[in-house]
């Protein structure tokens, strides 16, 4: 009794604490930062076509403009894997993931049917790249994904790469067996707290199971205001206040693109896309998710942006193509 008396304490307790280091955005006049205050009110005029729930607008750390409800937490879908992929960072730097490890030596499987030995070949980097060459059903999966998939064992590991939510749902069970942590719980005190998300607790993930596979997809809900953090982190390089909370290294190689998917005009590197320079400048640009809910980052601008979209609100969603246009009138308004 004395120990469920003092589990209940800890989760009250981290609960309470979940949002201790929240700090508010500071605000910048878009005016006085050289702004085109026109091509500002062209991109809301334009976002608001879209429907979206909230839009962030973030230069040099200060909010340049935000439209739309930025508290509003959603679950934002795909953005959970580069989220994940921040974590394997951290994780891989302290030595508790190795890259290198394959299934066979980890003990993943899955149910009916089972990997097979050529299968389980596959690294923990092969997936991160998603080139797992693993097409068994998943959690989370889209029609159009489903619809996609290679037949099993059309290709080895490693030599071909298909947006695959097993290897993405797969990392999630790895992630938790090598370092014996929680994802949402881990994510709260790695990254939420030190980076003062005002909105996440632990609370606010969940794990998803279906009856094609044993390994949950793990959804977030986030506000547009921490995902505006957290692309600040990246676009810092995984610094914070002069803290490095993702070692810089594991930023430049997961924004590499790693693989150039042929059906996409961006690449891909670890579960984050990358785009293509000629659109923005020598440093590229760099998203999170896909579909309505993205988090981008234009280093040659020290822009991040944010969309999130509430289902429930706009059940038809954004397209990739209509959030590259607004992030094209935003960026075009931006200092020169």
């Amino acid at each position: 009794m004395r120990e469920i008396i003092f589990a209940i304490i800890a989760l009250v307790s981290l609960s309470l604490a979940g949002n201790a280091g929240a700090q508010s955005w500071q605000k910048a006049d878009p005016a006085a930062s050289g702004w085109s205050v026109d091509g500002l009110e062209a991109a809301q005029d334009y976002a608001a076509t879209l429907k979206p729930t909230a839009v962030m607008v973030v230069q040099d750390g200060k909010v340049i403009a935000s439209w739309g409800d930025v508290s509003r937490k959603v679950n934002v879908a795909s953005v959970r894997k580069s989220l994940l992929s921040a974590l394997y960072g951290i994780a891989v730097s302290d030595g508790r993931i190795d890259l290198a490890s394959r299934l066979a030596d980890l003990g993943i499987d899955d149910k009916r049917p089972v990997l097979t030995a050529a299968e389980k070949q596959a690294t923990v980097r092969d997936l991160l790249m998603a080139r797992s060459g693993i097409y068994h059903g998943a959690a989370y999966e889209t029609a159009d994904i489903r619809q996609k998939r290679p037949e099993r064992g059309s290709h080895a590991p490693g030599s071909f790469w298909f947006y695959n939510n097993w290897d993405f749902n797969a990392l999630g069970t790895i992630y938790r067996q090598q370092t014996g942590e929680d994802i949402f719980q881990s994510f709260a005190q790695r990254i939420a707290r030190p980076i003062g998300m005002e909105d996440f607790s632990a609370h606010d993930g969940s794990y998803s199971l279906e009856k094609s596979s044993v390994h949950p997809a793990y959804p977030f809900a986030m506000s547009a205001r921490d995902l505006a953090r957290f692309g600040q982190l990246f676009l810092n390089g995984g610094q914070w206040n002069g803290q490095q909370i993702v070692p810089a290294a594991w930023v430049r190689e997961s924004t590499t693109a790693l693989s150039q998917p042929s059906d996409h005009n961006s690449g891909y590197g670890y579960m984050w896309w990358t785009l293509r320079s000629d659109h923005w400048g020598q440093g590229g640009a760099f998203n999170a998710g896909y579909g309505g809910q993205v988090v981008a980052y234009v280093p040659e601008k020290r822009l991040v942006i944010v969309q999130t979209v509430d289902p429930g609100q706009n059940r038809r969603g954004i397209e990739m193509r209509d959030f590259f246009q607004l992030m094209r009138k935003i960026a075009a308004a931006a200092p020169r």
